[in-house]
């Protein structure tokens, strides 16, 4: 084929190996080890949590185990889009990428709500100009303000340069990695080991087990952040290699996964953690007894709010890339696949994001925390599509060089899909902990998914338009 007959954008390549791992790691702490503190404790217990972090944890490395094959593989922008399109087919891809665009985006938006929110905390006068209320939640002018400033400060960020953006998520995960081990290591001297007791909770008829499971079943959720490597996968230095990049997807799993379980044994240590179950925020209330000082949760504050901003850039650039490989492609509007002509960014997918980020956050947290929860599902399902990719792409095309092999084979990848889908089931089974609730959740999800039929039907100009060979080389280009 001659290449220049499909033009083929690109991205500028400036993502080192820091900028990888604090991209993962920073995309996975968000704001859960303060917020769902309690929750956790009130379901397991101090050890139970733990055990159920770390059970969780586990199958969500068999997943990344699959994600590092296939992303050293291929690396491509837009990740588990050219995955499942290598593998299986155009609409396979469409729709991984579709459920996985949402996904990423409802995250980004949630995040843009909660800096309103997080930010009151430390100062409380912040709350002015009530506008109107959602489910409970009253909306602040002031919060849409800080809303505004933050999403414009993002969207500007990845739309001049993907260096700016590496350099301002590797900075804060810095800043919120030394706030936070400053906290927990001076508090392990306040702490003592007696008030980990009781170290299980019961949870209904199972008991401790009822406990363990009902921590394991949100630990995808609070891992989630892993697979926004792949998306970045296509603008990694030249001095990186390829089976690197895998690697990065592992420790950066591994690495999250003690995180939490740190702050779970951490916080339970320094006080009668029975006794602050009802706290909104946990960690910092703890902390706050232990030291009796305010700047001990200011810090824990600003620590959550630092958080929250890797969270969401790390979301953010993984769903504009989403955006940019399925326009590029010519599986959905080309014009998303446009690159900006002088700073090599997905600018059309990073307005689009931008722009759509701060509409879903008009909605409140009240209604936000529903299209988070129809995004867990919608990013399981994209774990799903890449387990499955993984073990495709192992018996069509075993002679594909692969920089990474997963341990295990093929195996890994059945334990994975099996994985994912008790993760689907986690999600939609009735009673589960992590169960969506009907009908709002279940009619966001409906919705969306009649969308994504809609905006399948009308794209259909544009990709018959596209031949395959063309799309091969848009979508994989020398890894076809």
């Amino acid at each position: 084929m001659n290449e220049t007959s499909s033009q083929r954008a690109t991205l500028k390549k400036g993502i080192n190996k820091i900028g990888f791992f604090c991209l993962a790691f920073g995309a996975m702490i968000g704001v859960g080890w303060v917020t769902a503190m309690g929750p956790w404790l009130k379901t397991a217990g101090p050890i139970g949590a733990s055990i159920g972090f770390a059970i969780g944890g586990t199958l969500i490395l068999f997943i990344g185990l699959c994600y590092a094959e296939v992303t050293a593989m291929l690396p491509v922008s837009g990740g588990e889009v050219a995955y499942a399109y290598k593998a299986y087919d155009t609409s396979k891809s469409f729709t991984v990428g579709w459920f996985l665009a949402f996904g990423y985006i409802s995250v980004s938006a949630f995040e843009a709500i909660s800096i309103g929110k997080i930010t009151s905390y430390l100062f409380p006068t912040i709350d002015r100009w009530p506008l109107y209320s959602i489910n409970g939640d009253q909306i602040y002018g002031t919060h849409l303000l800080l809303a505004l400033m933050f999403v414009s400060l993002i969207t500007w960020i990845n739309y001049v340069g993907v260096q700016g953006s590496m350099r301002f998520q590797i900075y804060l995960t810095i800043a919120f990695l030394f706030i936070v081990l400053c906290v927990v290591l001076v508090g392990f001297y306040k702490s003592d080991i007696n008030n980990l007791k009781p170290y299980f909770a019961q949870s209904g008829e199972l008991g401790v087990i009822g406990g363990i499971i009902g921590v394991f079943a949100t630990v995808p959720f609070w891992l989630v952040g892993f697979d926004t490597i792949p998306q970045g996968a296509e603008e990694a230095k030249a001095s990186i290699t390829h089976r690197t990049i895998g690697l990065l997807i592992i420790i950066s799993i591994v690495a999250a996964v003690l995180f939490y379980i740190l702050l779970i044994i951490s916080s339970s240590m320094v006080g009668n953690w029975q006794s602050l179950l009802n706290e909104e925020l946990f960690t910092a209330k703890s902390f706050e007894i232990a030291f009796q000082s305010q700047w001990v949760v200011d810090g824990i504050l600003v620590a959550i709010l630092i958080g929250l901003l890797t969270s969401w850039n790390g979301f953010f650039l993984a769903g504009s890339r989403v955006l940019f490989a399925m326009g590029r492609g010519r599986i959905i509007a080309p014009s998303l696949g446009k690159s900006h002509p002088k700073y090599k960014t997905p600018y059309n997918a990073v307005l689009f994001c931008g722009v759509i980020t701060f509409i879903a956050c008009l909605l409140g947290r009240g209604a936000m925390v529903a299209f988070v929860d129809v995004g867990s599902f919608c990013i399981a399902v994209a774990f799903l599509g890449v387990s499955l990719s993984f073990i495709k792409l192992r018996k069509s095309f075993p002679h594909q060089p692969r920089p990474f092999i997963t341990p295990g084979g093929t195996l890994t990848g059945y334990i994975s899909v099996i994985g994912s889908l008790i993760i689907l089931l986690a999600i939609t089974l009735p009673n589960s902990p992590a169960a969506l609730v009907w009908p709002l959740e279940w009619l966001i999800l409906i919705v969306l998914s009649i969308l994504g039929i809609v905006f399948w039907i009308k794209s259909k100009k544009s990709r018959d338009a596209t031949t395959k060979e063309e799309r091969d080389y848009l979508i994989l280009e020398k890894y076809k």
